[in-house]
């Protein structure tokens, strides 16, 4: 094998070790942002279904207040 294709086997292997290091940190940020996005998710869903079930507690007991009148 000449210097040449020493030289460019070299630089094929770095670019394929970083082009691949590269993968595994976007993998990485991908699956810690898509958590934080499901948490959230799920976090705001949660808060909507208090909110509704108070709003519709505060309806009803508004209601029966103003027949009680």
């Amino acid at each position: 094998m000449s210097a040449i294709g020493r030289v460019a086997g070299k630089v094929g292997d770095l670019a394929f070790k970083a082009f691949t290091a590269g993968l595994g940190v976007a993998t990485i940020y991908l699956t810690a942002t898509f958590s934080a996005n499901v948490y959230t998710g799920i976090s705001w869903h949660k808060a909507q279904q208090f909110t509704s079930s108070r709003l519709i507690e505060g309806n009803i007991l508004f209601l029966i207040s103003s027949f009680m009148k």
